[in-house]
């Protein structure tokens, strides 16, 4: 008597792991529009935590805001004007497109 063989099943899609610069990316975006809500400077934490809060991000790691501020201070240094955000004051960060308060 013959074996049957198991038919074969679809391909399964493997989840990939976001590397940090993936995330940051990621958290870059979420900043953005998190600060276009707001419209006001705010510090790395409330931008997390709004921006967790509106799905527009979720971070895994311990520390996402610190994740973030590394990420906003890298492109303001290398993109200096062309970047999307401006340091008003310690730790807090605005689009580069709204008004200074």
């Amino acid at each position: 008597m013959p074996v049957q063989q198991p038919e074969a099943s679809a391909p399964v899609e493997k989840k990939t792991k976001i590397s940090g610069l993936d995330a940051a990316v990621l958290g870059l975006d979420a900043a953005v529009l998190v600060l276009e809500e707001v419209g006001e400077p705010m510090n790395t934490r409330d931008i997390v935590d709004m921006a967790k809060g509106y799905g527009y991000w979720n971070p895994g790691g311990k520390t996402p805001h610190t994740t973030l501020y590394s990420a906003i201070i890298r492109e303001i240094s290398f993109k200096g004007a062309d970047s999307r955000f401006r340091k008003t004051e310690r730790g807090k960060f605005e689009l580069a497109t709204q008004e200074t308060s």
